[in-house]
């Protein structure tokens, strides 16, 4: 007789096994679908104890309350009420990311009415769910294949710039509003945006702006991952994810931007309002974050708890020390519209909410601009966006769908450049600012008066992964002049 028999034909529940059975599916299913936001070990533990210890515990101490003689009658409930709650409470919390009180309350009434009409066959869904991590368990160690498979060989430079000395050393600001289209492309195509007073406000603060520039990747974690180690990935031909492996603690724990600045004495800051980049809680490489790792939920899309930026960059900006500072910092607006596909005539009503996030990120940056310049004239202060708005789409997903639609293309991947030089003096040679996996290896080559660098420069492509009208892969979308393309990478066949 088989094991699975045997258990089915027993005439007991063992309260551990239920409880057990409830959530390992769920842990699996969470890690499984959401790896790159909690492979860290606080995460393991913090899972182990509240999706098995903590129902270990309440179901054992369940059995033998509803053991006493008064309330035996209702034992037979108990755990089958325990276990479907449980299990489909945890599978709503891992698909939400938060507890969702209607949710809750249906699946508090179907737990009731499984317990009270269906408690014989419990043992049925205890298989099925155990069953269930089985599967999990294969599907997870495929990707944990993958992710242990990944080279780090995309990480080198071709030259010594992390070595690199500078000669100039201003305060540095890198802003970045999330999605925030280039002026060039804001007032045309699919945006078709009125901006000038933003844009005003900058000039007349000596920004220089800088037309037609874009990011290399369609997503932050990706085009982040690219912009500060100063190379291309290409997600590492893999088009199974759009997020790079290690994304977030390449940003936040150790690039060659970070190297660079803390090798010429700075002090480094980030600022963010929102955790999203801090969410599988890497080791912190800056010296100071707004954020401490206590204040960000084990379970979440890092996009629900918020903080305003100002207080902490007032604080930071007039702090007293002799090493030159270099701040990150984080704007998530007005950000790419939104992947609600319910939405009737979407295209207009996701570019009205475009509209209007931009000018809540017209204000912050503003704000922002004006406590750096008040207190720190001689900053150099840089915007630079992460990647295009996707405006003229209907939802985020149609990104990977194949179109030779240049407008539609570049809402993806054009993004703001604004830069104040020090003393308004701008780089000697005239450089042109294509995209963002070149902007600090020219930064460097400026502030160490060292042409050289601009040697081994990155190509200005714009990559994304193609999920329909063509092969799922990884295509270059942009070529390096700015012409739209369709050409599969084939760096990694």
């Amino acid at each position: 007789m088989s094991v699975v028999q045997t258990f089915l034909r027993s005439t007991t529940v063992s309260p551990v096994l239920a409880a057990i059975a409830s959530g390992l599916y769920p842990i699996l299913f969470y890690f499984n679908n959401n790896y790159t936001l909690v492979n860290s070990w606080e995460h393991l533990g913090y899972f182990i104890l509240i999706f098995l210890i903590v129902p270990i515990g309440v179901f054992s101490v369940s059995q033998r309350i509803f053991a006493i003689h008064s309330i035996q009658k209702w034992q037979r409930y108990i755990l089958p009420f325990l276990n479907i709650f449980t299990f489909l409470f945890f599978v709503s919390l891992c698909l939400h990311g938060s507890i969702q009180k209607k949710i809750t309350l249906g699946i508090l009434i179907i737990a009731a009415l499984f317990a009270f009409f269906l408690y014989k066959h419990i043992k049925k869904v205890i298989a099925l769910q155990l069953l269930l991590a089985v599967i999990g368990v294969i599907t997870l160690l495929s990707s944990l294949y993958r992710i242990f498979d990944y080279s780090d060989e995309w990480l080198q430079q071709p030259d010594d710039i992390a070595q690199v000395t500078f000669i100039s050393t201003p305060n540095v600001y890198y802003l970045q509003p999330d999605g925030y289209v280039n002026f060039s492309e804001l007032n045309k195509g699919y945006y078709n945006i009125e901006n000038s007073a933003f844009e005003s406000f900058l000039t007349e603060n000596n920004f220089t702006h800088y037309p037609d520039f874009r990011s290399n990747y369609e997503a932050t974690l990706t085009s982040n991952s690219a912009t500060f180690m100063m190379k291309h990935h290409y997600y590492e031909g893999n088009a199974s994810s759009n997020e790079a492996v290690n994304a977030r603690d390449l940003i936040v724990t150790k690039n060659t931007v970070l190297d660079v600045f803390k090798n010429n004495g700075y002090k480094t800051y980030l600022l963010t309002e929102m955790p999203y980049i801090l969410l599988n809680r890497p080791k912190m490489g800056y010296d100071e974050c707004n954020f401490d790792y206590s204040e960000i939920p084990f379970i979440s899309t890092g996009l629900r708890t918020k903080k305003e930026i100002l207080p902490s960059l007032k604080n930071y900006v007039t702090e007293d020390i002799e090493s030159p500072k270099f701040f990150f910092i984080e704007i998530f607006n007005p950000k790419h519209i939104n992947g609600d596909t319910s939405v009737e005539n979407a295209v207009k009503v996701k570019r009205d909410m475009y509209i209007n996030d931009l000018k809540k990120a017209n204000t912050t940056l503003m704000d922002a601009i004006d406590v750096i310049i008040e207190n720190d004239p001689n900053a150099l202060i840089m915007i630079m966006a992460d990647h295009g708005g996707y405006v003229g789409m209907e939802y985020l997903q149609q990104g990977g769908v194949k179109t030779q639609d240049r407008d539609l293309v570049y809402s993806i991947f054009t993004s703001a450049l604004s830069i104040r030089w020090p003393d308004g003096v701008l780089p000697e040679k005239k450089t042109e600012f294509r995209s963002a996996v070149n902007i600090f290896r020219i930064l460097f080559s400026y502030l160490s008066k060292d042409p050289s660098y601009t040697n081994n420069l990155q190509d200005d492509g714009s990559y994304i992964i193609t999920t329909e009208g063509a092969p799922r892969g990884v295509y270059k979308y942009i070529d390096d002049s700015g012409k739209v393309v369709f050409e599969k990478i084939k760096l990694f066949d």
